[in-house]
């Protein structure tokens, strides 16, 4: 009975420094801190500095270490933790930076894939994981919108490609130069130039521009954040539905302990 509520008492306080707000403002402050030790890296300094750069490395490598071990305690099951992408994508983070790769052939890698760190503040930051989720649940509708965006420019460059070829054929000499031509025309990178060197051979070439950036950057793009804003609202409504549960889970657990 005695042992049963030690480890009652040790998950009791193992949950309490997860949740805790100074252990979560303590993740995110590292993550930063990791992030920048990265872009220090890249600057020309000198080997005392850069042994001291290693050093925090190894003490942030060590608190990871320490915070998805929490994590993973808290659980209490593999499976529960793994169904979360955000957990498997963090525990990777870490074994990666655990492994020792120091010159070695695979030093280059490890250093490239460490830059993912910083990717660790959206599972940390619960904004900015709904905010990915919400994206990735969005691709599929995006992907479609996408779709007739290239069928869009398909069309255009075909056409702009037949006309235009003898004024600019560095712009307009097959379709695949003339996609490229366009999707300078929608970046707004000196379109005009583009435009206005047509229109001293075709006077009325500027109903073919303006009507190629009125459908896509006010029509298709629209279209684009429109998924995104219903996709979010799901997921906002989707994260109120599973506080409340949450909310009701908690309390009974509460009213059982306090009976027992």
């Amino acid at each position: 009975m005695k042992l049963h509520l030690t480890f009652k008492k040790f998950d009791q306080w193992m949950d309490s420094i997860q949740n805790h707000s100074l252990f979560q403002a303590s993740v995110i402050g590292i993550i930063i801190l990791s992030s920048l030790l990265i872009g220090l890296k890249t600057y020309n300094l000198e080997s005392q500095y850069l042994k001291l750069l290693e050093t925090f490395d190894y003490l942030i490598t060590v608190f990871f270490l320490v915070e998805i071990i929490i994590r993973f305690y808290n659980s209490h099951n593999i499976k529960k933790f793994l169904s979360d992408g955000w957990n498997i994508f963090d525990t990777i983070i870490v074994i990666i930076s655990l492994i020792p790769v120091h010159d070695s052939e695979y030093a280059l890698l490890a250093r490239l894939l460490r830059v993912f760190r910083i990717l660790r503040l959206v599972s940390a930051l619960p904004e900015l994981k709904m905010l990915i989720n919400t994206l990735i649940k969005a691709m599929p509708s995006m992907g479609y919108v996408a779709l007739l965006m290239f069928i869009i420019f398909y069309i255009y460059g075909a056409i702009g490609s037949i006309m235009f070829e003898t004024i600019n054929p560095n712009l307009w000499s097959d379709i695949s130069i003339s996609m490229l031509t366009l999707f300078r025309v929608i970046t707004f990178e000196d379109w005009t130039d583009v435009m206005y060197e047509t229109m001293d051979v075709y006077p009325l070439s500027w109903i073919y521009y303006v009507s190629f950036i009125f459908i896509n950057a006010f029509v298709v793009l629209n279209m684009m954040i429109g998924i995104v804003i219903q996709k979010m609202e799901e997921s906002n409504q989707e994260m109120s539905h599973e506080e409340m549960v949450i909310s009701r889970l908690d309390a009974i657990e509460k009213k059982l302990d306090s009976n027992s």
